[in-house]
């Protein structure tokens, strides 16, 4: 790494730590030592890292990794959103995932986390009117990691998707910041309807695995949706819901139940 890069480092410590994990890493199981040069130290930012695993997960007989690092590179280098983003999910896996020791492990290992990345090129395209390459991107995520997230959904920051399998957000879907969301959890609509069709999820809300929420509604701020309910109307902010369809049938239970990751029931 060179001086500048070492200095740029040492601004970034979010990925100052992630090269001080990558060096052990290395140490510790020289086996990985190739993946760990390629996708961390012969990277010299955060943004860099990511365009390289993105491209290389995402990439097919179709269109080719280098192509694909280039257009991540110009996403991340055009938004500050996109980066801001990036190390706001990162910190948020690694804050509230118990499974999650070390901040290299969802960008060399949780596809929660890096198709959320691969999602915010996408949209960062399709604000850009690059709609057909969004689709190609959106196409891509789905067939690699499961998850289909249309490209012109809004979600914020500090979004933490565990494990990951199954989800599904609409187009016209809205996610405020620090949401956690588990396995299997789908924000759809209710049938062919056009326009507004998607929920809009609040900040700091808590989505169970398995649950759905359908149709042009609202999830108020820092609420809880139960593993496996059917959400169909509005659910006030600070309130716990479950069944199907799913009811009121508690307080949150806490401030930001989607740090806290509590997902009893007689907890609210």
């Amino acid at each position: 790494m060179s001086k500048s890069q070492a200095v740029y480092a040492e601004l970034d410590p979010v990925w100052a730590k992630i090269r001080t994990e990558a060096e052990a890493m290395v140490k510790d199981e020289p086996l990985l030592g190739g993946v760990v040069h390629s996708s961390v130290l012969h990277n010299s930012t955060l943004e860099r890292a990511l365009s390289f695993r993105l491209s290389l997960k995402l990439s097919s007989g179709e269109m080719s990794e280098q192509i694909l690092r280039e257009i991540a590179d110009e996403a991340f280098r055009s938004s500050s959103k996109v980066r801001q983003a990036a190390r706001a999910d990162l910190v948020a896996v690694y804050e509230r995932d118990p499974a999650c020791h070390r901040l290299i492990q969802p960008l060399l290992y949780f596809k929660g986390y890096q198709a959320v990345q691969a999602y915010r090129v996408g949209h960062w395209l399709w604000n850009e009117g690059r709609r057909d390459l969004a689709y190609f991107i959106q196409m891509r995520v789905s067939e690699v990691f499961g998850i289909d997230i249309h490209p012109a959904a809004r979600i914020g920051q500090g979004i933490m998707i565990d494990h990951a399998h199954s989800i599904v957000i609409g187009e016209t879907a809205v996610v405020g910041d620090n949401v956690s969301m588990l396995h299997s959890v789908t924000l759809g609509g209710t049938g062919k309807e056009e326009e507004d069709r998607h929920p809009k999820i609040g900040d700091g809300v808590l989505i169970g695995a398995g649950a759905k929420v359908l149709g042009n509604i609202k999830v108020g701020h820092c609420s809880r949706i139960a593993a496996g309910s059917v959400v169909l109307h509005d659910v006030p902010p600070c309130k716990t819901v479950a069944g199907v369809p799913a009811k009121i049938v508690g307080e949150a239970g806490c401030d930001q139940p989607s740090q806290t990751m509590d997902q009893l029931l007689n907890g609210g």
